[in-house]
């Protein structure tokens, strides 16, 4: 643990660049730095000195060593970034779980913002915002052409403020337009419920600071209800990841003492860590362990552990975690694949780099970059199947993406797959909308909770008959 001492701050794991960011890591400056390409350096500053002499117009200088910079760290991979004053800021707010905004997770695709999630309660979830959602405008400003970070910026603003977005949704095979008042966003990250006697439905959407306290005093509710649980699942769907700390406290509250969560890898000796389920591994600040307060028989309960393409990170880290002890059957759908550790390094007093740093590793030593968890058993979204998970975006679908330990050769098949998938999609989309909408998590209608009710009482579990493991595709420049 001696390498750990060197961590000043925070370790995270998080999943996509979005309009809430739920990773933080800062470090003590490190004493030597890598020799300087002055050739290289003396050429970047003849660049800057013609812009500033010879543009059509005048430049302001300031921007063009922010955009600089920004483009130097977006070309390595799509989880770093340089964090001016106001995304550093509200980077900060997002860890802790609250922020002004409209609440979504968003990722880059073809030049659109895509609509990887609509957080739970947020004024995007009210609006009737989906996954896969393509936002083509923000406010008069076309997508086209801006960066994530600018996009973010523009759809932040002071609550109460309205934005209006542009929506193409493929699927219904149509653009409309959507006015969202921003609020405070106050982000629930933790639900449960008794699904029938005996058995408790918890449910995690995101790993943030206050994370751990409402898990437990959400187990402790389920305990208080039902002293003799017979099985739990614990949903990780569309949980795109956050701090690690907060993962590792979560695997703990399940896992013997003392065994290893997960492990990381890096260039740096700081990022070479081994993180195991003791407090001294997930208790950021000094107190009473929340985890103290938890029954004995959590440790032992039957438990099932739900995924999806949307799992990722800190979500991959616990599932992973409990699939490699043997603690949890993992079902639903293979993973994002973020298995890479983002550190935060502040710059100056309100600016910041977030850099990866390193990969993480479940126990038994397996990379999940750009692979992601394979559940124990497949189980597709509906009684009707998965037709469309191979549409689904993950890590390796990314432009520079990290790759994994192993490369994988491109399935040619897969192409064909998706072609079949978009064809499919054409006609579901001639359906009335609401014949579209999935069941909500955790209702009578979840398809993949009542498989896992199943497993856990020993009764058949239809497994799918269109999910198939996918493999890392090899990265093409």
């Amino acid at each position: 643990m001696s390498q750990k001492t060197k961590i000043a701050g925070w370790i995270a794991v998080g999943a996509l660049a979005g309009a809430l960011t739920t990773v933080s890591l800062q470090t003590v400056a490190r004493g030597t730095m890598a020799p300087l390409p002055l050739e290289e350096l003396q050429q970047l500053a003849a660049v800057f000195g013609m812009i500033k002499s010879d543009y059509v117009e005048p430049v302001d200088e300031k921007k063009l060593i922010t955009d600089a910079i920004s483009g130097m760290v977006s070309s390595l991979d799509p989880h770093s970034q340089y964090f001016d004053k106001k995304t550093f800021k509200e980077f900060r707010e997002g860890t802790s779980g609250k922020f002004v905004g409209v609440g979504i997770e968003i990722t880059q695709e073809d030049g659109l913002i895509r609509v990887v999630s609509p957080i739970e309660g947020s004024p995007a979830d009210r609006a009737g915002l989906k996954p896969g959602d393509l936002i083509t405008r923000i406010d008069d400003a076309a997508v086209k052409g801006l960066s994530l970070n600018e996009a973010v910026k523009r759809m932040r603003g002071e609550p109460g403020t309205k934005v209006l977005l542009t929506i193409l949704r493929k699927d219904e095979n149509r653009s409309f337009p959507v006015t969202i008042t921003r609020e405070e966003i106050r982000t629930q990250s933790v639900k449960s419920k008794m699904v029938e006697p005996g058995y408790a439905w918890l449910r995690l959407s995101q790993f943030q600071e206050r994370t751990v306290d409402d898990f437990v005093a959400k187990l402790e509710d389920i305990y208080k209800r039902e002293p003799n649980l017979k099985g739990l699942v614990l949903d990780l769907r569309n949980d795109p990841g956050g701090l690690l700390d907060a993962a590792v406290a979560v695997s703990t509250a399940f896992l013997p003492e003392g065994v290893t969560v997960v492990s990381t890898n890096g260039q740096i000796e700081e990022s070479k860590s081994i993180y195991k389920a003791r407090p001294e591994d997930y208790m950021r600040r000094r107190g009473a362990d929340p985890l103290k307060r938890l029954p004995a028989a959590l440790k032992s309960v039957p438990m099932v552990v739900l995924v999806n393409e949307g799992s990722a990170s800190a979500s991959e880290i616990v599932a992973g975690a409990l699939q490699d002890h043997k603690r949890a059957v993992v079902m639903g759908s293979q993973t994002f694949g973020k298995g890479s550790v983002q550190t935060v390094r502040p710059l100056g007093p309100d600016t910041a780099l977030k850099i990866t740093t390193a990969r993480y590793y479940t126990p038994n030593g397996h990379s999940i970059q750009a692979k992601g968890i394979v559940p124990d058993i497949m189980v597709d979204d509906t009684a009707e199947g998965s037709p469309y998970a191979v549409l689904r975006m993950r890590e390796a679908d990314l432009e520079k993406h990290l790759s994994g330990a192993q490369e994988e050769k491109k399935d040619p098949a897969l192409e064909k797959e998706r072609e079949a998938a978009m064809k499919r999609l054409e006609e579901e989309s001639r359906k009335p909308a609401a014949q579209r909408r999935p069941p909500e998590y955790g209702s009578a209608q979840d398809f993949p909770l009542l498989q896992a009710l199943a497993k856990l009482k020993g009764q058949p579990v239809k497994v799918s008959k269109t999910l198939v493991e996918r493999k890392e595709e090899t990265k093409t420049e």
